[in-house]
């Protein structure tokens, strides 16, 4: 029943108020619903924003606005009473203080717990186009009127148990007031339902409906409340729970998760569909949630949403650790975000899993081509009109990438942001992959051949990327000053230098084997008495486990290479700190992210001798929430 734990409610002509145990009221709340509130609340402060807190808010008002008159009906009609007391006195609506507080502490509660478990997701990627008259529209059509039937006929059900006015009148009026609201979610959120991992919709809702059973059979067992016998069918789930009770903890559950996941699901349509909703707000209004939810899926961009799934898949597999931050950023920022480090993920692997050189530098001039071909200028019509490159050489480059590309490459290409990046940082991050084509068996130091060089090739692969990240941050937050924007892009060029010298620093073993590379500059190499050539078959004779002395040398290049990684973190992590506000965590979350890497490294953990070094999860996740909290000092 809709109550909190420390009410009693039994039937006043069968049980008399002197007979309740007073001091279960104000304690039960303490005892049970703060503690878990509370702990919920410390785990996930640093990852709450502005639509969190909005969301928390919107929920927790629909929840006490549907539930009060249905519990102040059933009071008010004595289907349960309760002692005076047993309560502190205030009500609403007849409505006990305490009660109308476990309406807010049970949102709070089950939907902080929902938000943790579902932060790491990118919601656009399970929209779902349903095209008219095709076999997969079709099939989510019969999904979703076969739930609505079946909800149906449960309201039709429980209608005829509270005619009936027996033993299954209170079950009867828990699915009567229940249902129809599971009807609405279901029409409007059908496909997120039915589509997010289960992580996001059964445990947010099977964990507090378990603890709930649980504090609930306590509670009952204590007398801290009676259910008239009159109303209940005597079902119990197991001793001491009436199937009522059970009932109604695991109905309002799945209430609060449906409407968070339909709230989710407006959410994805705004972010995801710039077609549709080119501008979208910071707070979307409740009008405009409900009209992303009655948007018709048969109108979504179905090549924007495979994108999106390709890049997810993608960065899941091969660069967890930026994945993983990207959760910390929000909307449509973070979408770009993933597009562009897909797209330089999808550059790379076409450089380095080519069959031979000659193969990779064709693939080389197609990403060229395919930029030329994005930035092209403006084209002036003899009558004096423009035609601008954007509109023009949209249409040349997507056909292009069409012909040029696989389907999983070309689409990750289509949806780069062209339009707001500079293209230079493009270029150079290509020019960066040119210099990976001059390694050759005979030239296993390829181009690096001094610090020089190599901070040259750390700019081109890894301080490009960084300047086009922030970037994208300062246009979907503007208001950085000219001055300002330069020196962020400076900063964040110098600390892509420095992740990069973690990237070398992890993966030495694994590009003198797979490889035959040697990123470590010759002069570091001469000083450990040390040629490339030596230093790529040091780790063939490791494998062998003649490893003692050449042990010490690699030590030494890798101490090297994390000193200088350090040293840029240091000059220029405080830079983070003039970011747009809404984007200072999430890139301390990804800059942090990456430097316990070298942490790791310094420390002799992970594998580094083995292959890649490694974070436990754990500390992973701890230096992410802690990077959240504020600036990390080493």
């Amino acid at each position: 029943m809709g109550y909190d734990y420390a009410l009693v409610y039994v039937p006043a002509q069968q049980h008399d108020s002197s007979d309740a145990p007073a001091d279960h009221n104000p304690h039960s709340h303490l005892t049970y619903t703060l503690p878990p509130a509370c702990l919920l609340t410390l785990l996930y402060a640093p990852l709450c924003t502005k639509l969190d807190l909005y969301r928390i808010a919107f929920l927790t008002t629909i929840a006490v606005a549907a539930t009060v008159p249905w519990d102040s009906y059933l009071i008010r009609t004595h289907i349960w009473t309760y002692p005076p007391a047993v309560i502190l006195g205030p009500t609403l609506l007849a409505i006990p203080l305490e009660e109308v507080f476990f309406f807010v502490i049970q949102t709070y509660t089950t939907t902080l717990l929902y938000l943790l478990l579902a932060k790491p997701l990118l919601h656009g990627i399970y929209l779902v186009r349903e095209p008219r008259g095709t076999r997969e529209g079709k099939k989510w059509q019969y999904l979703k009127l076969g739930g609505q039937l079946a909800v149906a006929l449960a309201i039709k059900q429980a209608i005829t148990f509270v005619r009936a006015a027996g033993t299954r009148t209170y079950l009867g009026l828990i699915l009567v007031w229940a249902a129809p609201f599971l009807w609405l979610l279901w029409s409007l959120a059908y496909q997120f339902l039915l589509r997010l991992p289960l992580t996001s919709t059964f445990l947010p809702v099977a964990l507090p409906t378990l603890y709930l059973w649980v504090v609930d059979t306590v509670a009952l067992k204590r007398g801290t409340w009676v259910i008239s016998p009159a109303t209940k069918t005597g079902i119990v789930l197991w001793e001491g729970l009436e199937i009522e009770e059970a009932l109604f903890f695991l109905l309002t559950n799945c209430l609060i998760v449906f409407g968070l996941v339909a709230f989710d699901n407006a959410i994805a349509v705004l972010h995801t569909l710039p077609s549709h909703y080119p501008s979208v707000p910071a707070l979307p209004s409740p009008l405009l949630l409900v009209k992303a939810l009655l948007l018709p899926a048969s109108t979504y961009d179905d090549d924007r949403i495979l994108a999106l799934a390709q890049s997810v898949a993608r960065l899941k597999s091969k660069s967890r650790s930026f994945y993983l931050a990207s959760a910390t950023f929000q909307g449509r920022l973070r979408i770009d975000l993933i597009i562009l480090y897909s797209f330089c993920r999808v550059a790379d692997d076409l450089i380095d899993h080519s069959a031979d050189p000659a193969e990779a530098r064709a693939w080389l001039q197609k990403l060229k081509l395919f930029l030329d071909l994005s930035y092209g200028g403006d084209e002036v019509k003899p009558n004096g009109s423009v035609v601008k490159a954007t509109d023009r050489n949209q249409g040349q480059a997507t056909l292009f990438a069409v012909r040029a590309f696989p389907d999983d490459i070309m689409l990750t290409l289509l949806m780069l942001p062209t339009p707001i990046l500079d293209k230079e940082p493009l270029y150079e991050l290509l020019k960066g992959f040119e210099m990976d084509l001059l390694f050759t068996p005979s030239n296993p130091s390829g181009p690096i051949k001094s610090e020089a060089d190599l901070d040259l090739y750390g700019s081109r692969v890894a301080g490009t990327v960084a300047m086009l990240c922030i970037q994208l941050v300062m246009h979907h937050y503007p208001g950085t000053s000219a001055a300002d924007a330069q020196r962020l892009m400076q900063a964040g060029s110098e600390m892509g230098i420095a992740l990069q010298y973690t990237n070398i620093a992890r993966d030495l073993g694994v590009d003198a084997r797979e490889s035959g590379r040697c990123y470590v500059p010759s002069s570091w190499l001469k000083r450990e008495k040390l040629t490339p050539e030596s230093f790529i078959h040091g780790f063939t004779a490791r494998a062998r486990g003649d490893d003692g002395v050449f042990r010490k040398k690699l030590a030494a290049v890798r101490s090297r290479l994390l000193d200088r990684a350090f040293e840029r973190y240091e000059r220029n992590r405080e830079a983070i700190e003039a970011l747009p506000v809404e984007a200072r965590a999430p890139m301390r979350v990804a800059v942090e992210s990456y430097m316990q890497i070298a942490r790791e490294l310094r420390r002799g953990g992970g594998a580094a001798g083995r292959g890649r070094a490694t974070v436990p999860g754990w500390r992973r996740a701890w230096v992410g929430w802690r990077a959240l909290v504020g600036p990390v000092r080493s």
